[in-house]
């Protein structure tokens, strides 16, 4: 996701984006040390979709999850 597609959404639903990537960032670590990471690279992107939502979040002045 890109920010303009991030600030287009409310921050109810910006918290749970968060939430969902989160979740998926774990899941792939766990799958990475097991050895089935199709995509290691996923792992980056996901942790900057984090860091872009945490971001926004914060612009708006609502409370990160």
């Amino acid at each position: 996701m890109n920010a303009k597609d991030i600030r287009e959404l409310s921050p109810e639903e910006l918290n749970k984006k968060l939430r969902e990537s989160r979740d998926e960032l774990v899941n792939l670590r766990v799958r990475k040390q097991v050895g089935q990471v199709e995509n290691p690279a996923q792992l980056r992107t996901i942790r900057r979709d984090i860091a872009r939502i945490e971001t926004i979040l914060r612009q708006k002045g609502a409370a990160v999850a």
